[in-house]
């Protein structure tokens, strides 16, 4: 199985790279739109999830390694192929997909082109106890999920929770906890 890759980027497509690597083959790689924008070089290492079906074997590539976790995680839901999580990963950043997931906000997935009402709300149903651990500490989904776990582990409602989260500025995982503690008492 692929788990990376690096080459010379020889095509740009829209939501694909076509990637030579130093023996000389040459991977059509397919990539979201947040990825496309952080390239700045010809020059590329890319975090891949491999799908081989019967008819097709596909790359789907990531600079970033959160995005593919996100990827990842849905493509493993029913009804969500590569394309639809392609898009999700194009709209929504792994910071904006997460803070969609705690606060269960069904408008932010309907913006994906594909997903419908009925669509985003078995997403939010089906990953609502998954937790996305992110890679970078620093990101403020991932303290508003450390935080969230962290208050439910003492025993807070799901529901008052989010609304004692929802409305708190980002910050790190301690001053989170700390001022949720104060509204939820």
């Amino acid at each position: 199985m692929i788990v990376g890759i690096e080459g010379k980027i020889v095509k740009k497509e829209i939501t694909a790279l076509h990637l030579k690597i130093a023996s000389g083959i040459t991977y059509k790689v397919f990539i979201s739109l947040f990825s496309l924008g952080k390239i700045t070089s010809d020059a590329i290492s890319l975090h891949v999830t491999q799908i081989i079906r019967e008819d097709q074997h596909s790359l789907y590539g990531f600079v970033d390694e959160n995005e593919k976790k996100v990827f990842d995680t849905l493509i493993k839901l029913n009804g969500i192929g590569p394309s639809t999580a392609l898009a999700v990963c194009s709209t929504l950043s792994p910071d904006d997909f997460t803070q969609a997931l705690l606060s269960q906000n069904v408008h932010a997935f309907q913006k994906v082109p594909g997903i419908g009402p009925k669509s985003a709300k078995r997403i939010l149903v089906e990953l609502s106890d998954f937790s996305l651990h992110l890679s970078d500490e620093e990101s403020s989904g991932g303290n508003m999920l450390e935080a969230t776990m962290a208050l439910e582990s003492l025993g807070f409602k799901k529901d008052a929770i989010k609304k004692a989260l929802g409305s708190l500025q980002s910050g790190d995982t301690q001053t989170l906890i700390k001022e949720a503690l104060r509204k939820l008492s």
